[in-house]
């Protein structure tokens, strides 16, 4: 934990579960790519058959997105809008932005019937508020990765990369994944950057919630942050790597969270 105060809520977002609904399931950390073939079809199964009422997808969908123009007949971002569009025409899905695809634009969830989701955002579920966020943004030890979070999420930066020919755009962010890949192999996971417990615990007080879920560290697992308080941490997936085959949903119902293992063969 660190001193630093908390990023600001600056507005709060806020949404409703519909009263009918029985079950809702969250997932992040997919990372999905043309080089992952199986996670991609675990994560196109998942879409087809889950029950769930609805699903609230919270960032790091795509291993990297570089502008919703880079969708063409047959490509890879198109089969995966193929695949959220028809997943929306069954139950409600929503997105909300990661820290490798923050550049999926409103025409791309437009084209797919996809509900945007502002980070971080307050679901109403059945009377009980839970706060929603990728959880990128409450990793303030990591201080590199947050002024680089500060740069590239301003409307200047955005304009100027979307401006660039999609084969320049290819190039920067494979740089920057490379980067940040290298940066990860340097020290095992139980040294990477994650959520700082005092900004959490101050978020979920202004938002009214005792519950946050969010993704981005790849620490699966619920843990009480201080009394009353509680973060449930989503799966990353990869049913590609033979050694590390996983794929988790989490589930909430009136009853509460459940974590459900799918089939990553």
């Amino acid at each position: 934990m660190t001193a630093r105060p908390p990023p600001p809520l600056h507005k709060l977002y806020q949404l409703a579960a519909r009263p009918q609904w029985r079950a809702l399931e969250f997932i992040s950390d997919l990372h999905l790519s043309g080089s992952q073939p199986r996670t991609f079809e675990a994560w196109a199964r998942y879409l087809r058959d889950t029950k769930a009422d609805a699903v609230y997808i919270l960032g790091d969908l795509f291993e990297v997105w570089i502008g919703d123009d880079a969708r063409a007949p047959g490509n890879f971002a198109q089969r995966a809008a193929d695949v959220l569009a028809g997943a929306a025409a069954r139950r409600h899905v929503a997105f909300m932005a990661g820290n490798r695809d923050f550049l999926v634009g409103a025409a791309m969830l437009r084209d797919c019937g996809v509900e945007a989701l502002a980070d971080p955002t307050v679901l109403d579920a059945w009377g009980q508020p839970v706060l929603l966020t990728h959880g990128d943004a409450l990793c303030l030890d990591d201080e590199a990765y947050q002024a680089f979070r500060a740069q590239v999420r301003t409307g200047a930066w955005r304009q100027a990369f979307l401006a660039q020919p999609l084969a320049e755009r290819e190039r920067i962010a494979r740089g920057m994944r490379d980067a940040s890949e290298a940066a990860k192999r340097a020290k095992p996971i139980e040294a990477w950057a994650d959520v700082d417990a005092v900004a959490a615990v101050a978020w979920m007080h202004a938002a009214g919630a005792r519950s946050m879920v969010h993704g981005h560290t790849h620490r699966p697992g619920s843990e009480v942050l201080a009394p009353g308080y509680t973060r449930h941490v989503l799966s990353d997936w990869d049913c590609d790597t033979p050694s590390s085959r996983r794929a988790q949903v989490l589930r909430l119902t009136r009853d509460g969270f459940t974590r459900i293992e799918l089939d990553a063969a």
